[in-house]
């Protein structure tokens, strides 16, 4: 079986599970790129039972995230919401502070949610070297924040 032409096949079940084109198309490559990732899982006859599992476990994961933005969302008061922007404002602020490899190191971890061993590899670096980049990173971050929250 060529899992090329499983791409399709892929697309429309995250399709019919999201409705959302842009997001069924993340999902279907991720789905891809976590099959290519593992070869060691790679058997003729599972090929297509280990790719819908993985896709049928993103779409999972993507409801999950929608929920609980859609639910924080609902609750909000006017207070929470000025709270919120304010929040993101300070955290824009603290991210442009850092440098420009460490600002990209927790963009690629928290927000494109890319793996500790990728963001290593992507920076020929272990992955707990990696780790303890990110805690650093994290503490400066907590240190800049609480900073302006005292002002």
């Amino acid at each position: 079986m060529d899992i090329e032409e499983q791409y399709d096949k892929i697309y429309r079940f995250c399709y019919l599970r999201v409705r959302h084109r842009e997001t069924a198309e993340d999902i279907t490559q991720e789905t891809f790129l976590r099959y290519l990732e593992h070869p060691q899982y790679h058997s003729l006859d599972k090929t297509l039972q280990l790719l819908y599992t993985i896709a049928g476990n993103l779409c999972t994961d993507e409801f999950r995230k929608k929920t609980a933005v859609g639910l924080s969302e609902t609750d909000a008061s006017d207070d929470d919401i000025e709270d919120s922007v304010l929040s993101k404002f300070s955290l824009k602020q603290a991210l442009g502070r850092l440098d420009s490899t460490d600002r990209e190191i927790i963009l690629l971890r928290y927000i494109n949610e890319v793996p500790v061993n990728v963001i290593g590899k992507i920076y020929n670096m272990s992955r707990f070297a990696v780790n303890r980049k990110i805690k650093r990173i994290l503490d400066e971050l907590h240190k800049d924040l609480g900073k302006e929250e005292l002002i």
